[in-house]
């Protein structure tokens, strides 16, 4: 599922929640492609460094456990930055998935 987020500005991104199948395939070029170079970074560095000792293993598990989180993760700092539902049922899909609280 995919809600519209828009800033003060009037600037919309329209952002999937849940599952990253793309953080899956393709690691951290996700991030790294949506502007998102803080977290890419992260997950690089997490994935060198686990992917080091377990001759990839470790990177591939990493993988997996942002892929479940890396949307949540983005959604959150586009929040900070000034992010809000652009449209009651965005902010009803943010509310139950838990990334917003029902007072936001």
């Amino acid at each position: 599922m995919k809600v519209t987020l828009q800033n003060e500005a009037g600037l919309t991104k329209v952002v999937k929640v849940g599952f990253s199948w793309t953080t899956f395939f393709f690691g951290f070029f996700p991030a790294l492609f949506r502007g998102d170079l803080k977290w890419a970074a992260i997950m690089f560095i997490i994935e060198a460094i686990l992917g080091s000792f377990t001759l990839g293993i470790g990177a591939w598990i990493s993988g997996v456990v942002f892929s479940f989180v890396y949307n949540k993760i983005y959604i959150k700092e586009l929040i900070e930055k000034g992010y809000k539902p652009a449209d009651e049922a965005a902010k009803a899909q943010l509310e139950q998935k838990q990334i917003l609280s029902p007072t936001a």
